[in-house]
């Protein structure tokens, strides 16, 4: 019996999954469960020895100053009357019981209760083993696709890829292995629900920890990324290691590592560039493949005003501007562009607003000169009358 009883237990801990010594105080907790559904409100205890097969019932009283719930608590006199060096906030035990004491029932209870704490036992080592995984890359296999969702299946457990955390250019087919981002585990009834996504920013940075070793040991540093999933992804990194290039490290000889991330990504296009400090410096980059010419900051608008060549304007903007918007996703700027040729337009026409200025306001300086200056013959003239002398009547 107790070499039957120890073989279950051993394929229980291989079936399940479970740590050996939770499964076994899982086991005594339903069956104390169970006994206290038959015996009434009594604190009654279970004690299993997994090397022998062997369990022990007994009945057991807590030891309080006093007693306020006879069944399950005991007076220090009453304890130390059973064992005489009892004390406070001990578990007395006062009656050992047989493991047959309550008959067929109360076995088919026990049964029954310990299938339920199995289970319980076992989404609660499922949801550990998928929580501590949260953020992490997994693999799994496509199960099923429905309306707003693809479902993986992970082996013990099933993941679910909503529509908004799939790529646009991507297809999807059953048995399909899928590389995806843990979003968030969270505890259902049935189990370890599984949200993961592959639109996810984290799932491109995990993606290059896995095809280039300088990031995944931390010497090449992704420092920023601006993704529209199915279209375009620009990537900002920086080197930890004095006389790497990180640039030339993520992309691989020849492009390689940059390309098997392509390539999972389903043809993803991925600009690779060099993070500065100096903000300028970072938006000229972040603008490439378009050269730019100059780049006015302006730190309290959080403005930066790039000349680029009128060649390379529209190459600059990108199709319906998704090129300046990444640049400034990924630089935290706002960007105003324009070319070299609107630039010099926009000095000459400003220097030539100057020149008017500035002839209007010598124009109005000399008007108010004149206006204080007096006219001749009128300062000090006494006024004229008319002379009656000579007039005869």
């Amino acid at each position: 019996m107790s070499r039957d009883f120890v073989g279950a237990l051993l394929q229980l801990n291989a079936e399940k999954n479970i740590p050996r010594e939770q499964l076994i105080r899982t086991i005594e907790e339903a069956i104390e469960s169970a006994y206290q559904r038959v015996a009434g409100n009594e604190d009654i205890r279970v004690r299993i020895d997994p090397e022998r097969g062997e369990m022990e019932v007994f009945r057991a009283r807590l030891v309080v100053a006093e007693v306020e719930e006879p069944t399950t608590q005991l007076s220090l006199a009453d304890a130390q009357a059973i064992k005489p060096d009892a004390v406070l906030g001990e578990l007395v035990v006062t009656e050992h019981l047989g493991q047959d004491a309550f008959g067929r029932i109360g076995a088919q209870t026990a049964k029954q209760v310990v299938l339920q704490r199995l289970r319980e036992a076992e989404r609660d080592a499922d949801f550990a083993r998928f929580a501590d995984r949260e953020g992490e890359l997994i693999t799994g296999t496509i199960n099923r696709v429905e309306p707003r969702a693809i479902i993986l299946d992970l082996g013990k457990a099933e993941a679910v890829l909503p529509t908004s955390e799939q790529s646009p250019v991507e297809h999807y087919r059953i048995g399909q292995n899928v590389k995806a981002f843990v979003l968030e585990v969270r505890r259902s009834p049935r189990g370890p629900q599984i949200l993961v996504s592959r639109t996810h920013r984290g799932f491109l940075r995990r993606l290059f920890e896995m095809e280039v070793p300088e990031i995944h040991d931390g010497r090449v540093e992704i420092k920023a990324i601006a993704r529209e999933p199915g279209s375009r992804t620009k990537v900002a990194v920086a080197s930890r290691q004095e006389g790497l290039d990180p640039v030339g490290a993520t992309v691989g000889q020849r492009g390689a590592r940059v390309q098997a991330v392509v390539a999972e990504l389903a043809g993803e296009k991925i600009d690779v560039i060099e993070w500065s400090d100096d903000p300028a410096t970072f938006v000229a980059k972040a603008l490439s493949p378009a050269q730019v010419v100059d780049v006015h900051i302006d730190e309290e608008h959080r403005i930066a005003s790039v000349t680029v060549p009128e060649r390379m304007l529209s190459l600059a903007i990108g199709r319906e501007g998704q090129n300046a918007r990444l640049a400034a996703k990924l630089t935290g700027w706002r960007i105003d562009i324009r070319s070299d040729t609107a630039a010099a337009d926009a000095a000459r026409e400003q220097a030539a607003d100057a020149v008017r200025e500035q002839a209007a306001a010598q124009a109005r300086a000399a008007g108010a000169a004149d206006a204080d200056e007096p006219v001749a013959g009128s300062a000090g003239a006494p006024p004229a009358t008319a002379g009656t002398e000579g007039v005869t009547s």
